[in-house]
């Protein structure tokens, strides 16, 4: 979800479902998917918390909806038929999220009226005169009409465009709406695995909705039918129609396996120019994600846009609905296809696994189609914003709040940058590659931040615990003192960190220091794991500007000074330590002549600064294991505390 208008604070960006269907009948629709469903996946999550509990004692497998839709009128009409299986025994009642602003016409189950109340605002109780039995796929049929609430950002909304002033009816139901307007759970824990969505409108309207549009009909009375089918699993608040006068037009789209995908655009007559723009772009966004991560999820069906007069978009699955038809919204909502449609956040309190996803994918297009100073731009605005307050978490920490769930500087921005720091701390080959494994472990389904963390952990093969709880559990940012010091043979480096806010004491972070001086410089990766932490350094050059962070790889501020740097007691030289053999093959030995060896540590690192491995001292000939090094250069570092007191080079073969 991506907002223009910021409402309430809040940067929106929802990406609405394209639902495409075929005829059939009820048998022949049980059958189909029964046989042939995707089984969505289903997390462990607090469903007390995050669904109405009264609804996980069944699995949704299918919903067949049937609405009449007449976009100069805010109402609606029609049927909700979902095929289910009871999970729990003694199944004889069942329940919807539903408002009760809307009036049952009646309820269906095995051709017999239902007897049903409504005994809370968003709850429609079913009594199904019978226990059902457990495991076995039945369905049952809800008709339904009435003028939905509005909550949220809309949910149901009758609006106009153009000159002419032509009715528009659109749905937007991130996060909790779409019980506003057709029976559902409302909850993160039961996708549904295919829907059919049959629209009747006026002749001179088109419906867009999820998956592929298998029939369009003229039917008596000036009226026309619109049948979209999707096959996959969705999540119930990416399930969405629009209706108005649209003009529709295709992109083709090349996949990276060779296949030719249609991008189906539904824009305003007004906006036509302008969207053939714009998607045109947002054809290379797609080949661009399908070679990057997984193959487009929806590859089968399509992907596309559907205009709508909301101030923003919404990623509905296979078709986003979008105010307009610029660069970054449109990279936005095609991102959320594969984070937050295909991978759905398990609650609300992990949101940013959609935001902030989605946001650091529009980032990545800067970095690859535009320019550096486009790149860097949109780095430092993502900065400025989350430093802009002392406190404040990724984690979400009202799941109930819309304007919390959607703040633009946390569940986006911040969120954005979690990735952007992780992507630094673990290099692009680990960290795009534990993206791919993400994707192919949760696909389909809903997710946890546990989840991805746990991915990432596996293909770097580093703990990530502590990153997670400063990053996304904890709040605020660190300040970054750099002071440097130029002595005839080294150059020294002290890093000094605030934090600010008490909920996180240090951030244990890589930080890169571009160092220039006589027409050279370098960039330096300094893994600083504690304030006041001194790096001895010699980069081949005398420095004369020390620079934080340069390409802006950190959520922080930074100052750099020059001044005197005096070491402990523990000089360099003091040690009198000898590394050998150099080059070496398998083990490196570390021969101290001198010092005591208390409270001395070693690190190796590459010529990246990547910390490889590290342990303690343990005598004064210690054995180091490097055969499982690749062939280069590396540093052996030695620390006395949190002091460098040695920095020497060698070569593995």
């Amino acid at each position: 979800m991506y907002s223009f208008n910021k409402v309430a604070n809040s940067l929106l960006t929802l990406c609405f479902l394209f639902s495409l269907t075929s005829s059939f009948t009820q048998h022949d629709e049980l059958n189909e998917v029964y046989c042939n469903k995707a089984h969505s996946a289903r997390n462990l999550i607090d469903l007390q918390k995050y669904s109405n509990p009264l609804t996980t004692n069944y699995d949704l497998k299918y919903y067949r909806f049937q609405w009449d839709i007449d976009p100069a009128v805010y109402a609606i009409k029609g049927s909700a038929t979902p095929y289910f299986i009871p999970l729990t025994d003694g199944f004889n009642e069942m329940y919807f999220d539903l408002s009760n602003e809307l009036i049952i016409d009646s309820i269906i189950y095995r051709h017999k009226a239902m007897s049903y109340t409504q005994p809370d605002d968003y709850v429609l109780k079913i009594d199904l005169g019978q226990v059902l039995n457990t495991g076995q796929l039945d369905s049952i049929s809800i008709y339904y009409h009435g003028v939905p609430p509005s909550g949220g950002f809309g949910s149901f909304i009758q609006s106009t465009h153009g000159n002419n002033n032509d009715p528009a009816l659109w749905t937007l139901s991130e996060p909790f709406g779409a019980q506003d307007w057709w029976p559902c759970k409302n909850g993160l824990d039961d996708k549904i695995d295919s829907i059919d969505v049959y629209v009747t409108t006026g002749s001179k309207y088109r419906a867009a909705s999820n998956g592929v549009l298998t029939e369009e009909r003229s039917l008596p009375g000036d009226m026309k039918l619109f049948h979209w089918k999707h096959r996959h699993p969705i999540a119930a608040y990416l399930i969405a129609i629009s209706v108005t006068n649209y003009v529709a037009y295709i992109d083709d789209v090349h996949l990276s396996d060779g296949k030719i995908m249609p991008m189906v655009n539904y824009v305003y007559p007004e906006s036509l120019n302008a969207a053939k723009n714009g998607t045109a772009d947002n054809v290379r966004v797609l080949e661009y994600y399908d070679s990057l991560f997984v193959s487009y999820p929806f590859r089968d069906e399509k992907y596309g846009h559907a205009q709508f007069g909301w101030g923003g978009g919404m990623e509905h699955q296979t078709m986003s609905y979008v105010v307009s038809f610029d660069w970054g919204l449109l990279a936005h909502e095609l991102g959320h296809q594969w984070f937050g449609d295909y991978i759905t956040c398990g609650d609300w309190e992990n949101i940013w696994l959609n935001e902030g996803f989605a946001t650091y994918l529009e980032g990545l297009t800067r970095e690859h189609f535009q320019s550096a100073d486009t790149w860097y731009n949109w780095k430092l605005g993502k900065i400025n914003s989350i430093t802009s307050q002392p406190g404040g978490s990724v984690k979400v920490s009202d799941p109930t709040s819309v304007n919390r769930i959607f703040s633009s500087r946390l569940s986006y921005n911040k969120g954005s940058y979690l990735l952007h720091m992780l992507r630094w701390k673990l290099g692009d080959e680990d960290f795009f590659a534990g993206m791919r494994n993400y994707l192919n472990d949760k696909g389909h389904g809903f997710a946890l931040t546990p989840e991805f963390q746990a991915q990432m952990e596996a293909i770097s093969g580093q703990d990530l615990q502590e990153y997670f709880d400063d990053w996304f559990v904890g709040q605020g940012f660190p300040t970054y003192e750099v002071k440097w010091d130029q002595e005839p043979d080294k150059l020294l480096i002290k890093l000094s960190q605030t934090t600010s806010d008490p909920s996180v004491d240090f951030y244990e972070m890589p930080v890169p220091v571009r160092l220039k001086g006589q027409g050279q410089e370098t960039i330096v990766r300094l893994e600083n794991t504690s304030s006041g932490q001194v790096f001895i350094l010699n980069p081949g050059f005398v420095v004369e500007t020390v620079e934080f962070d340069p390409e802006l790889w950190l959520a922080a501020k930074g100052q750099v000074i020059k001044g005197d740097i005096v070491l402990g007691s523990h000089k360099v030289d003091d040690l009198g330590m000898n590394i050998y053999p150099n080059p070496v093959n398998e083990i490196l030995q570390l021969d101290f002549k001198k010092s005591s060896l208390n409270n001395l540590t070693w690190s190796i690192i590459d010529i990246n600064g990547k910390l490889i491995k590290d342990g303690k001292v343990i005598s004064a000939l210690d054995n180091i294991n490097v055969s499982n090094l690749h062939f280069g250069s590396y540093r052996m570092m030695i620390y006395n505390g949190n002091e460098l007191v040695s920095n020497a080079p060698f070569i593995k073969i």
